[in-house]
């Protein structure tokens, strides 16, 4: 799968691996395994829904950030460290 934008290219993966539930109160509780900590809840499966990508999104940001070994999914590795050349002196 070739992909355009690395960053929306995980995160749409990850959604692809949602797991929701309707509660007893009819809100909605939903989260993502392979992502320790990332759950959301809503009114509605789709309040829900938008609240769980933008808890992944700030997930994902926060892990770059601090260096934390995200999840390789679906040949998206975002753990790899940039490699620099030495430009010659112009």
């Amino acid at each position: 799968m070739a992909v355009r934008f690395i960053l929306t290219g995980y995160v749409d993966e990850l959604m692809s691996q949602a797991v929701y539930d309707k509660l007893d109160d009819n809100t909605f509780s939903a989260r993502i395994p392979k992502c320790k900590g990332v759950i959301a809840f809503g009114n509605t499966l789709r309040e829900c829904d938008d609240e769980l990508r933008s808890t992944l999104e700030d997930w994902v940001l926060v892990g770059l950030k601090l260096g934390h070994h995200l999840p390789v999914i679906n040949d998206i590795d975002l753990n790899k460290r940039p490699a620099y050349e030495q430009m010659d002196a112009m």
